[in-house]
């Protein structure tokens, strides 16, 4: 079955070798998407951008804190594809993938599964068999179904790197939240009003992703002050907290005073320059 004609998104800033790395993948898929629309949330788009076997559509979307949920809203609505497919800047996309979400016959959103690489994992060419081998599930996301869906109660499973849902379920909530602004909890909250406006949460089989390595920091304090700002705004609106494995972090780095059965975060210190330094870990860590 040919599917729904799928948009592929993508937001960037300061990634550009990444995004070749994705525009790469996307000339090497079985099935080619509609276009890619590219959110560019930098002054100017990356030179030199490979060919990537479909339309590609340029949107410039300024703002500081990075504004990734604007720039999600902002690509959602001139993509023309009946189905969206979100896919990281990080994200190199395995040849199955387009084919995979566009394919789905159940009304979803669609999760699917996420390989992360060491560093310098991908070379000149994209060698897909090298990247199996040397991708990691993330300790945290369950197995991926061997074939079709599988149902996620807990929608709260989304995570940014790659999903898919229909363009008339994104407009239908209103899209993300563009009171989350930098880094933290605009998806969650996305994926918590999808599935109260009735739209279940399913795993995908074989739309596959590879996360290209970039460094990260343990404790995140690179993103203290949006994570959280973005953390309280959620609470305040669903009652409950997410990310809470980074404030447990900032909690147990003394940072923060947190409960998490709690409805309040009391800051104790503010990250220094040297400490949020000091968290940025060696480049074998591939998860924060």
């Amino acid at each position: 079955m040919q599917g729904r004609a799928a948009s592929v998104l993508t937001l960037v800033r300061g990634r550009d070798d990444h995004l070749r790395n994705l525009m790469r993948g996307l000339a090497r898929q079985r099935r080619a998407p509609l276009e890619l629309v590219i959110a560019w949330m930098q002054p100017e788009p990356a030179p030199d951008l490979p060919d990537t076997g479909c339309p590609v559509r340029h949107l410039h979307v300024p703002g500081e804190p990075m504004p990734l949920a604007a720039a999600r809203n902002r690509a959602a609505a001139a993509a023309r594809g009946e189905r969206l497919i979100f896919l990281d800047v990080d994200c190199i996309p395995g040849p199955n993938l387009v084919a995979a979400y566009a394919a789905a016959q159940a009304e979803a959103l669609l999760l699917g599964e996420v390989l992360y690489l060491p560093e310098n994992a991908v070379g000149p060419g994209l060698d897909y068999a090298a990247l199996d081998r040397l991708g990691q599930v993330h300790p945290a996301r369950p197995p991926i179904p061997e074939a079709g869906s599988r149902p996620e109660p807990n929608p709260t499973e989304l995570w940014g790197l790659s999903f898919s849902l229909p363009a008339e379920a994104y407009a239908r909530v209103g899209g993300m939240d563009e009171g989350f602004t930098g880094y933290g909890a605009e998806e969650t909250d996305f994926a918590m009003r999808l599935a109260a406006s009735g739209l279940p949460t399913h795993w995908i089989a074989g739309a596959r992703a590879y996360h290209q390595h970039h460094p990260v920091h343990v404790p995140p304090l690179h993103q203290f002050e949006h994570i959280l700002r973005n953390a309280a705004r959620f609470y305040a609106r669903h009652g409950r907290w997410c990310m809470e494995y980074w404030l447990g972090q900032f909690r147990e780095a003394g940072f923060i005073a947190w409960d998490p059965d709690g409805p309040t975060i009391e800051r104790l210190a503010t990250p220094s320059p040297a400490e949020i330094a000091a968290a940025r870990q060696p480049g074998t860590r591939l998860f924060s």
